[in-house]
């Protein structure tokens, strides 16, 4: 691979308390020298003004739809995309066809992706078999076979009982349950979130309380077994506050937030329509504000896009029947990343102890 000289970008690790203007030496892939100012004969010498020399982002939340949804997206186009996007590792959601729910498909999706040679794979596992909600998957064998959380992303953890058992049973692995927070009585057939941009356009909403009422069962439920509980893009100011208190008491929990989640409101939808339709939904600017401040203290553990590509075909419907756009990509963030700058260095990928 030869040697590479990548000189005056802003270079950030935190891990090594970097952040500053230095120059990298870059040999066969591993960086060899880290300095203010390295001169000397390279392969190739890259001007890194203006820009940020960071390691590569872990996202802990993607669905790269391979097996069964290959229309959307296969392994290959995903990690491609991860990569683009400065990502050198993913946890990959197991909502696929089949459900990532026996060990033989957790070593298969590792091994194709390591022979594709683009991001790392690390798959999280269904919490129950074909995340139906019934009986609970082999935690034992699936780690084993390379997973590293379980969760039935897609849907939530359907019972509370169930869900109880699962934290019980990982508690001694110290993995971490990952939900969906969603209550599906209350969602119902809601398109978008539930509020004035709703009502104007005359779809039905779906309120916050969805998914204040699942995160605070699982709070609960993780305080009661000692388990480790980590909460999936979290987008509302009440969820957030539920988390901070919980963390406060010393319970074991973890959430995300996606970027999507705290740069646009739903006011959004007026101008992209299905593709601004995600979830859980796009909240008010009031949830967003709150995300935001979550970020900057920390409550927030992690960033994850939630990638979940559609098939161009499932987009251009109508908003109450199209499939919404996330992605690893292509969501347009500059200005508010810029913004929670400092902050965003405070996030990790501790909540999968993969940091």
């Amino acid at each position: 691979m030869g040697t590479l000289l990548i000189q005056g970008g802003r270079v950030i690790s935190p891990e090594n308390n970097l952040d500053g203007d230095l120059d990298l030496v870059v040999e066969d892939g591993v960086i060899r020298e880290i300095a203010p100012s390295l001169a000397g004969t390279a392969d190739e010498t890259l001007d890194a003004r203006g820009s940020v020399v960071a390691p590569g982002f872990v996202d802990l939340h993607v669905h790269f739809r391979e097996p069964g949804g290959e229309a959307s997206e296969t392994l290959e186009t995903g990690l491609a995309a991860a990569v683009a996007g400065g990502f050198t590792a993913v946890c990959t959601m197991p909502n696929t066809k089949p459900v990532i729910d026996r060990p033989e498909l957790v070593r298969a999706q590792i091994e194709k992706a390591r022979g594709l040679g683009l991001a790392r794979v690390f798959p999280v596992a269904a919490v129950s078999m074909a995340s139906q909600g019934e009986s609970l998957t082999d935690f034992g064998a699936l780690l084993a076979a390379g997973a590293v959380a379980f969760t039935d992303d897609g849907r939530p953890v359907k019972t509370a009982g169930l869900l109880r058992r699962a934290l019980e049973r990982t508690r001694a692995v110290q993995a971490p349950i990952s939900d969906h927070c969603e209550d599906a009585s209350l969602s119902g057939a809601g398109v978008i979130n539930e509020g004035p941009v709703a009502a104007q356009l005359g779809v039905r909403g779906i309120p916050g309380t969805s998914e204040d009422v699942a995160v605070a069962r699982d709070l609960v439920l993780a305080e009661a077994t000692g388990g480790r509980l980590h909460i999936m893009h979290i987008s509302t100011a009440r969820s957030l506050d539920m988390v901070r208190q919980a963390k406060r008491r010393g319970v074991r929990v973890t959430c995300e937030v996606t970027p999507h989640h705290f740069t646009l409101t739903d006011e959004a939808v007026f101008k992209h329509g299905a593709n601004a339709k995600m979830n859980p939904p796009l909240r008010s600017a009031a949830d967003v504000e709150t995300l935001r401040a979550g970020i900057a203290d920390s409550t927030v553990d992690a960033l994850a896009t939630d990638h979940a590509p559609h098939a161009l075909e499932l987009k251009a419907q109508p908003l109450a029947a199209g499939a919404g756009r996330k992605g690893l990509e292509e969501m347009e963030v500059d200005a508010v990343v810029e913004e929670t700058h400092g902050a965003v260095g405070e996030c990790g990928v501790e909540a999968f102890g993969m940091g």
